[in-house]
């Protein structure tokens, strides 16, 4: 454990308490320098921390910095967790790591990302110190190739579940990976395997979330102004960390259980589109459709105009505010 991190573990100890430089050096076994540079730094990386001549440092009471430490602190499970700053992309960071043999239960965080990737080719906004950006790494035994949708459809339940305990909120699920809260997108998931050559199947799978968690200051971008929404509208201390903790250890929990029936329920409740009018994309088509229910496969199960009934294991569906069906 660095400096810095070390001394980020005592001040969150001593949460909206005022430590003396003098106490946090000799706790550390560092001289009062090294403590002021290692303050330094962590203000530059976002840490709001307050000083007051005679009565040391603290967090603000009204902080909420994500961090390892802050994380583990809450888990039920061993995880190799790193929280970064800033990185390009939580998964394709993670998709690295795990090429050079990064073991299951490995996960990257980040503050921002300047790169998030969204489903479709798409950019997942990610400013800085208002979200959380994870991702997971998993090596499933006896991997099969249509395990992503369930692994999603685990990740979506878990993820609402963690949101659930630590807000009360209510969150619904937009098959098949998008959360949304008081009718407004809070998050996304975004599930990528790599395949083995010889056998098909997944050699490992990194599962991505991405939060919003604040409202970002000034407000989000002016096309997503009508569309995403957070989970709070203020600080909260420790937030951020008990929420990546919840959905960790409810994620986990799922996942070793191996059956999706542990969390089909859940699923098929906070569905947000069963029972709806919808348009069906596949790339540039798009064909309307009504919802008809989520099978034990987490597929969703459609009927279209003509009659003919499908199960969708991938895709995009937009609700209709207009029917089709009467």
């Amino acid at each position: 454990m660095t400096t810095k991190e070390q001394l980020l573990t005592l001040l969150e100890a001593r949460q909206g308490s005022f430590v003396s430089g003098e106490e946090l050096a000799g706790a550390l076994s560092l001289s009062r320098a090294a403590v002021c540079k290692a303050i330094k730094t962590l203000r530059q990386e976002g840490c709001a921390i307050e000083a007051i001549t005679n009565r040391g440092y603290r967090l603000s009471p009204d902080s909420d910095i994500l961090s390892a430490q802050g994380v583990k602190k809450h888990l039920n499970s061993f995880f190799q967790i790193t929280v970064s700053p800033s990185v390009d992309s939580t998964n394709t960071l993670l998709r690295s790591m795990a090429e050079q043999g990064a073991p299951e239960g490995t996960v990257v965080i980040a503050n921002a990302q300047t790169n998030g990737r969204g489903r479709r080719g798409r950019t997942f906004y990610s400013p800085g110190d208002t979200g959380i950006y994870l991702s997971l790494l998993l090596r499933p035994v006896n991997a099969d190739p249509r395990q992503a949708v369930t692994l999603t459809a685990a990740a979506a339940v878990a993820l609402c579940q963690a949101m659930e305990a630590v807000s009360g909120a209510q969150p619904q699920i937009k098959w098949v990976n998008d959360i949304f809260l008081n009718g407004r997108k809070v998050s996304g998931i975004l599930s990528e395997a790599a395949f083995g050559l010889e056998s098909g199947v997944p050699e490992y799978v990194v599962v991505g979330v991405g939060v919003n968690v604040y409202t970002p200051k000034g407000g989000f971008p002016p096309e997503l102004v009508e569309i995403a929404g957070a989970l709070w509208d203020r600080p909260v201390p420790d937030g951020k960390n008990r929420l990546a903790a919840e959905f960790l250890n409810r994620f986990w929990a799922l996942y070793t259980a191996g059956d999706p029936s542990s969390f089909l329920e859940d699923y098929r409740r906070r569905s947000l589109v069963v029972g709806k009018d919808i348009t069906v994309i596949a790339g540039n088509a798009e064909t309307p459709a009504h919802a008809v229910g989520i099978d034990d496969n987490c597929r969703l199960l459609v009927r279209y105009e003509n009659g003919e009934t499908a199960a969708l294991s991938y895709g995009e569906v937009r609700i209709r505010t207009q029917p089709f069906f009467c």
